[in-house]
């Protein structure tokens, strides 16, 4: 175990390193994204609509929005937009080199740093994010997002969530929560 550290406001443990993803996993996670990144910047607001609506603390690190509370007006937002093909992006390029962790870590390290140093966003946020990413995916894309599927999806986003946080410890984030969820 990692030592503890003060997430949103409590100590919260890191937790062990996630096992490694399988060969089969890999290419499960790599064939289902095929159809999801067909659709990725209307999923991508699909996830942030439903992130914000659900969670809306959480706007108020995005100025372009935070005052947004209608859904279709968020669907409209260019700056939403914008964030979620990010998002969608970064996702895309941690499934495309699922063989190679070096690049994977790297990916999620430059998100986390950016995240907790120049945004401050607390991490929480991204265990949120990464919770309704997977009910999106799993209601979206049900023909693809079968039982087994889920449970490999999760524990991608399990590793994504340690790699990004990893980041957060790395810089010493220690930001107490302004907000409650």
């Amino acid at each position: 175990m990692e030592s503890p550290r003060d997430v949103g406001g409590e100590t919260m443990e890191r937790g062990e390193r996630a096992e490694p993803l399988t060969d089969a996993e890999r290419e499960i996670i790599q064939n289902t994204w095929v159809h999801v990144y067909e659709n990725c910047e209307d999923v991508g607001v699909s996830v942030l609509i439903r992130f914000f609506v659900n969670f809306p603390s959480a706007k108020q690190y995005f100025s372009q929005f935070q005052n947004m509370d209608d859904p279709e007006e968020m669907e409209r937002s260019v700056q939403l937009r914008h964030h979620a093909r990010r998002v969608m992006s970064a996702i895309n390029t941690v499934v495309e080199n699922l063989h190679d962790p070096e690049k994977v870590s790297s990916v999620l390290a430059l998100v986390g740093k950016a995240h907790a140093v120049k945004h401050k966003v607390e991490p929480m946020y991204f265990k949120i994010l990464c919770g309704v990413i997977l009910e999106v995916l799993s209601e979206d894309f049900p023909e693809f997002f079968t039982a087994e599927v889920q449970m490999v999806w999760t524990k991608l986003m399990g590793a994504m969530y340690w790699h990004v946080t990893g980041a957060y410890t790395e810089v010493g984030w220690v930001q107490l929560s302004s907000s409650a969820v």
